[in-house]
């Protein structure tokens, strides 16, 4: 059974509780913004049969869903889902893999689950990997690397969570490389990344630096890595969580443009293959 978000209510846990009693597990989807992919993972496998919970990324919803389920058939009918073993069954033409969650990208991606289990985070959680359309798994030589960034691998790379190469070129002050506490990122529409400790800005002061520099000098910055398009996010100091808000200088630009906006073109990974939303 699937579902999007829901309030963290009493109705909201008796739904996913009635969903685990009637169908083995409930589905949760998420839709992560303009900038990083959409997925789903499930609640109640590691409650209903002490098995791992199962999350996969950037199908169509209704995909993701049915892969979810026929891992629930499997272990319902007692088979232990294995890393590292090819499955088929779960996408026509195509094997899949299971690679363990790292618990580092569990508030991410598991917030919901958390909730249900009572911010438990021990519940241990499997990734389905799929191949390219030539069958090549991500971490194959032969990978379509335009994939890359389609399905992140969450066994792997907790010091690195964006969905950029590390060495991707970003916008930063030479007060942050001394040492100043970054309070202010901003991704623009156009995919630039800024990261500054304050919102005033000399241009005298801009560098252009590796975005791995970036999260070496403060590996807290990778809570931001789903940052969408056009949007500040911001902090008082390094000790408080992250805010999040539209830009100003991009709504501001957007308010002021005489001819409606039309939609972004979509990038060509989202045009690549039928499997995809």
């Amino acid at each position: 059974m699937e579902c999007k978000h829901d309030h963290h209510t009493d109705e909201a846990r008796n739904n996913v509780t009635a969903n685990i009693e009637q169908h083995g597990c409930h589905i949760v989807l998420v839709q992560s913004g303009n900038s990083v992919p959409d997925f789903a993972y499930s609640i109640g496998l590691y409650e209903r049969f002490n098995h791992p919970e199962i999350i996969c990324f950037d199908l169509k919803s209704d995909l993701m869903s049915s892969m979810i389920n026929h891992a629930c058939d499997l272990i319902e009918q007692g088979e232990l889902l294995i890393p590292g073993k090819l499955y088929d069954g779960f996408l026509e033409g195509h094997n899949v893999q299971l690679l363990p969650v790292d618990k580092a990208f569990y508030a991410e991606h598991f917030g919901y689950a958390r909730w249900y289990y009572g911010n438990y985070i021990d519940f241990p959680a499997l990734q389905i990997v799929y191949p390219d359309l030539q069958g090549n798994f991500p971490w194959e030589e032969n990978f379509n690397p335009e994939w890359k960034f389609r399905q992140p691998l969450l066994d792997r790379n907790i010091d690195f969570k964006f969905y950029e190469e590390r060495n991707v070129g970003v916008f930063t002050t030479i007060q942050v490389l001394n040492g100043a506490p970054i309070l202010n990122v901003y991704h623009n529409e156009d995919g630039a990344w800024q990261f500054h400790t304050n919102d005033t800005l000399d241009i005298a002061d801009a560098k252009l630096v590796a975005l791995e520099t970036i999260t070496k000098l403060d590996p807290s910055v990778n809570n931001v890595f789903d940052l969408e398009y056009g949007w500040q996010a911001f902090r008082n100091s390094i000790e408080d969580d992250w805010q999040y808000q539209l830009n100003p200088e991009e709504e501001e630009e957007e308010s002021t443009q005489d001819t409606p906006a039309t939609e972004k073109p979509k990038s060509i990974l989202q045009k690549l293959g039928n499997w995809f939303k």
